[in-house]
């Protein structure tokens, strides 16, 4: 688990940010901080603004007011060249794998290699298998093209394009939706050891508490535009609030741990 928070360099800062889309307010003074080397769930309802946050990071969907910094620089005043090494540093896992589909997997999960390094077909192949392999799908599938692959599959593709350029910090945009309960299991511990392995920063936004609560070092709970509650799971369950406490009950908490293991 991560050490205490206030003792780790900040990684990505919003303050003061304000989102709406027309009389729909997203975004009212919300705060969130990500710190070096964590991983962090954002919870919330389905419609929250969890995806527009994770967006936010990266300059996909600006704010209305407010300040939303990566290393240290204003997100929304980075150039050309500052952003484009932004993305590589901080890798974006879509909710819906958003694979081009006349694509095989090759070249979806090497399209950033081709895109921006000089690295040769061979190696570009070498890597795009290593990738592969580290979520788990056989050398094989290298040849496949996504309408060949099962959901679960699809997300794992997904997850291997996003680790392709050795990304700093992962941003999972709901990365469990859509799938059956052995595929989140899967995806569940695919997460855990690759964080570790990998040591990233990683940032999930999800509606998938048993995921969140088992791979998380602090969860960031979404309600009323805001994150009212952030920390490790124990200090919030410290907290003694009746509603934070019915959110965070896991019936099945003990058996999902043993699961979750490699």
């Amino acid at each position: 688990m991560a050490d205490d928070a206030d003792s780790r360099r900040p990684i990505i800062e919003m303050r003061g940010v304000d989102k709406a889309f027309g009389p729909n307010v997203i975004f009212k003074g919300m705060d969130l901080t990500v710190y070096e080397g964590e991983t962090l769930s954002i919870l919330g309802e389905s419609g929250s603004g969890k995806s527009i946050c994770l967006k936010m990071m990266l300059a996909l969907a600006s704010p209305d007011r407010g300040s939303i910094k990566a290393y240290g620089r204003e997100v929304g005043e980075l150039d050309d060249a500052a952003l484009l090494q932004l993305r590589r540093d901080v890798a974006y896992v879509f909710q819906d794998d958003a694979l081009f589909d006349s694509m095989d997997v090759l070249h979806n999960v090497g399209y950033a290699l081709y895109e921006h390094t000089t690295m040769s077909d061979d190696e570009i192949r070498e890597r795009v298998i290593q990738c592969l392999l580290s979520v788990n799908l056989p050398e094989r599938v290298v040849d496949q093209f996504p309408a060949d692959l099962s959901g679960g599959m699809r997300k794992r593709v997904g997850l291997a394009r996003a680790i392709a350029l050795q990304p700093k910090v992962i941003l999972f945009d709901d990365p469990t939706r859509g799938l059956d309960p052995q595929s989140i299991t899967i995806i569940g511990r695919m997460l855990k050891r690759l964080h570790h392995e990998l040591k990233t920063t990683s940032v999930l936004a999800t509606h998938d508490l048993r995921t969140a609560l088992h791979v998380s070092d602090r969860l960031a709970i979404l309600d009323d535009n805001r994150f009212p509650y952030v920390g490790t799971i124990d200090e919030l369950r410290a907290l003694k609030d009746p509603e934070i406490e019915g959110f965070l009950y896991d019936p099945e908490e003990e058996l999902w741990g043993n699961v979750m293991e490699d």
